[in-house]
């Protein structure tokens, strides 16, 4: 048994890639026999914005509540930690003060931090990062200053602040802690190894988990990643005798860039025209809400793709699944996708995928067989020719004789590769190296 904080800033309640994912992991690794604590500055289930939630909680099951309401500290203080939850199950710290308004931070979490690590004692000490991520990017340095195994995960693609990370690398010493370092897929690791100054290989992979079968289009015959599904649902009439059915699911997001994606369906639209019913060839699903809400809607008005573009709004997870069996293909407009969960949950539920090559979508989709990579900026294009790409693939999908029904055949039979065991071991060789380099390393 291996005692493993995970420290990150966001966790459910809030809903994301990050959360999604450090929820999952430590309730596998709890299931698996592991003493599992988790570190985070994002309140209590059910608490208003603003409202003071540092207290301890025991977090459900993967799939089921995010937690439910623990053994409060006093006001400010952490609950009692090393208190091990019921077998199977991760145990949830939650730092969060009013005075930040919500945001997943804590005026006193360098403190805070410090002391409930030093009272778990953990084994190792599993940082989950993002662009901006100060509550992890403080968990780091307490366990640094503790002497404990380290080991940091990047979610994110850093591009465009690589140098800037650099600097600031250097002058925290960073380069020189013996710290696990590891991204969800190569293609992230390869902007850690840059601010790190590292090799390439000194970065391990450490994907994204999912739960293939809970996706799966019909139950698998053989089972487990590279077997065969045992059948599809009838599928949606294929173009021409139907639109392109087209699907995004996101946080509607700036970084996501939803609103691009209405452009671009807006070039597939102009160029395939409409039926001799009127009826658009192309079609949207956008599953999502966030921020830029009302400029999505407010670009679906100004090109008149009311008929065109459906904005369905946050939706639970079942109820995605259920979409999914109406489209044809799923599509990625992000540029800084690190991996990019959404994508294979689609990939897994038999979808075609579509992507910039250079994002870690590229991770699980090959190009032209389980759907189409497009040139983007890792080929020195520009957002508009890159929007483009993406358009002409979505076009060429909707041709006729284009790869659209061998593609769906495909995706609809075979699993993707990705499992949660691979996951888990992933996890396990970059614990061993955080504890290997503690060894080496003992007082840095």
């Amino acid at each position: 048994m291996t005692r493993i904080v995970h420290i990150s800033d966001c966790y459910p309640p809030r809903v994301g890639g990050i959360e999604t994912q450090v929820h999952d992991l430590a309730a596998r690794q709890a299931r698996a026999g592991h003493e599992v604590h988790v570190l985070t500055a994002t309140g209590a289930p059910g608490a208003p914005a603003g409202a003071e939630t540092v207290a301890r909680s025991v977090s459900a099951p993967a799939g089921g509540p995010a937690g439910r309401a623990g053994e409060p500290g006093r006001a400010g203080e952490p609950g009692r930690a090393g208190e091990p939850g019921r077998a199977g199950e991760a145990q949830v710290h939650r730092f969060a003060s009013r005075v930040t308004f919500g945001l997943p931070v804590h005026p006193r979490e360098a403190t805070l931090l410090r002391r409930a690590l030093a009272e778990v004692k953990p084994d190792v000490v599993h940082v989950h990062v993002g662009v901006v991520s100060p509550f992890a990017y403080d968990g780091a340095r307490a366990a640094r200053a503790l002497g404990l195994p380290l080991a940091m995960t990047w979610h994110c693609m850093l591009d465009g602040v690589v140098p800037l990370l650099r600097v600031g690398a250097a002058l925290a010493g960073w380069r020189r802690s013996p710290a696990a370092l590891s991204a969800v897929s190569a293609v992230a690791g390869r902007r850690v190894a840059e601010v790190m100054a590292v090799p390439q290989e000194e970065v391990l992979v450490v994907p994204n988990g999912l739960d293939v079968t809970a996706w799966a289009p019909a139950l698998m015959s053989t089972g487990g990643p590279g077997g065969r599904w045992a059948g599809a649902p009838a599928e949606t009439p294929l173009p021409p005798d139907g639109p392109l059915r087209v699907v995004a699911t996101q946080r509607l997001a700036p970084r996501k860039r939803p609103v691009p994606l209405v452009r671009i369906i807006n070039q597939v639209h102009e160029r395939l025209g409409r039926d001799n019913a009127g009826q658009p060839r192309v079609h949207l699903t956008l599953i999502g809400a966030g921020p830029t809400d009302r400029a999505v809607h407010a670009e679906i008005s100004r090109l008149g793709l009311q008929d065109v573009v459906e904005v369905t709004g946050k939706l639970p997870r079942p109820e995605v699944k259920a979409r999914y069996r109406d489209e044809h293909v799923f599509i990625a407009p992000a540029r800084l996708e690190a991996f990019g969960i959404a994508a294979l949950e689609a990939r897994a539920a038999g979808l075609v995928v579509v992507a910039g090559r250079g994002t870690g979508v590229s991770e699980f989709v090959r190009d032209g067989v389980d759907g189409l990579l497009t040139p983007d900026g890792s080929d020195g294009l520009r957002d508009a020719a890159a929007d483009e790409a993406l358009a002409d693939a979505l076009v060429r999908l909707a041709a006729p004789d284009g790869p659209l029904r061998d593609m769906l055949a495909h995706n609809r039979s075979t699993p993707p590769a990705a499992d949660w065991a691979d996951v888990l071991a992933a996890a396990d060789a970059l614990y061993a190296r955080a504890q290997d380099l503690r060894t080496v390393a003992p007082g840095r």
